[in-house]
């Protein structure tokens, strides 16, 4: 029977269309300290020895790759080679990190500070904080990170722009809720979540100024808990928020003006918005793990359901390809749960499965440089 399902399978992947050569995808695989790669539709390779990627990151930025893991080692790599070039261990847990044009800036969690280091990762400079640290962003010569013990976010400046390595020095500190925990950029608005406040911050980098934002839904009662901002998107016009403990994706303007609530099938985790920003993606968690719901972001209605044999970790829709990849993750060892599954988003079908796969979690998209143009 294994035979049989395995040759329809083939068949069916066959008649299909290929994924463009020019994406390669970098998945996590989040047991087994490695990286799955994925081109043309087929896994290629396995990058291994990442250490722990639970909660792995990986970005681009030109011809590097760089990936953080849970526990505060930073790989810079080549995505075309796929081969390690440089690591560095900034502390027992790091959290997130950005790419400057001649340097990485890595927040870190225990030991309580930021890392500066170069673009092949040579320490520059440890920044201690005394707190936690999260939601470490950039806007022009500056970083942007919230201290989540000391309700404070950090702005710091680079005195040698232009100049060689990077001086970052404190610029501006801003008091803001209780415990700050996430954070997102648009333009030039960082905008900040908190654990234990019933609002979120906004702060206006040109104009250093900060300002609070309590955020309503129906019937204008207050959002108990601002989810993860990794979590929202942002159109040119709506911003779609998961609810917490709700059945429901929260829909604001831009002012963060209450439009509507969109129920879904169960508790929304994390939206994601296709290039063309004309459809959102919602996962879920708990019992409907395994399933994913597709939005139009004009007519705010559900437009398709799909539900996988696991649960679903996480979904990446192609920059090129009319396809959503979703990363589906299983413990079953009698049947092949984990796996990539490929969603054609022109005729929303399920198109293919990508096996040979261990416990994949998020999955990162780079785009070749000769296809870039």
């Amino acid at each position: 029977m294994r035979s049989i399902l395995s040759i329809l399978l083939l068949s069916s992947v066959l008649f299909a269309a290929t994924p463009s050569a020019s994406e390669k995808l970098f998945v996590v695989e989040r047991e087994s300290e490695s990286i799955a790669v994925i081109n043309k539709g087929l896994v290629k390779s396995h990058m291994k020895n990442v250490h722990n990627m639970n909660h792995g990151i990986i970005k681009f930025d030109g011809a590097d790759g760089y990936l953080i893991s849970r526990d505060g080692y930073v790989v810079r790599f080549d995505p075309v080679s796929e081969k390690i070039l440089n690591e560095y261990k900034t502390s027992k847990s790091a959290i997130g990190f950005v790419i400057g044009k001649n340097y990485v800036a890595v927040a870190n969690y225990d030991d309580k500070s930021v890392d500066i280091l170069t673009r092949d990762l040579k320490p520059i400079d440890k920044i201690v904080t005394g707190s936690k640290n999260v939601g470490i962003k950039i806007y022009k010569d500056m970083i942007i990170f919230a201290q989540m013990d000391s309700d404070k976010v950090t702005v710091l400046k680079n005195e040698n722009t232009g100049e060689g390595l990077p001086k970052f020095k404190t610029f501006k500190e801003f008091k803001v809720g209780e415990m700050p925990f996430d954070a997102m950029i648009k333009d030039n608005t960082y905008i900040v979540g908190f654990f234990l406040s019933k609002s979120f911050g906004v702060i206006d980098l040109d104009k250093m100024e900060f300002s609070e934002i309590k955020v309503t839904a129906k019937d204008n009662k207050p959002v108990l808990k601002v989810p993860h901002f990794g979590f929202w998107s942002l159109s040119d016009d709506k911003t779609f928020i998961p609810a917490v403990g709700d059945s429901a994706v929260m829909v604001y303007d831009t002012e963060f003006n209450f439009i509507k609530n969109i129920q879904m099938k169960g508790l929304p985790v994390f939206t994601a918005l296709s290039p063309d920003k004309k459809y959102l993606a919602v996962t879920f968690s708990g019992k409907d793990f395994p399933t994913i719901q597709i939005v139009d972001t004009k007519t705010l209605e559900i437009i398709k359901t799909f539900t996988f044999t696991a649960k679903v970790l996480h979904v990446r829709w192609s920059n090129i390809d009319d396809y959503l990849y979703v990363s589906v993750n299983g413990n079953s060892e009698e049947r092949d749960d984990n796996k990539v599954n490929v969603i054609n988003t022109k005729e929303w079908f399920l198109e293919r499965e990508i096996y040979q796969l261990k416990h994949p979690s998020g999955i990162f998209i780079y785009q070749l440089a000769d296809e870039k143009k």
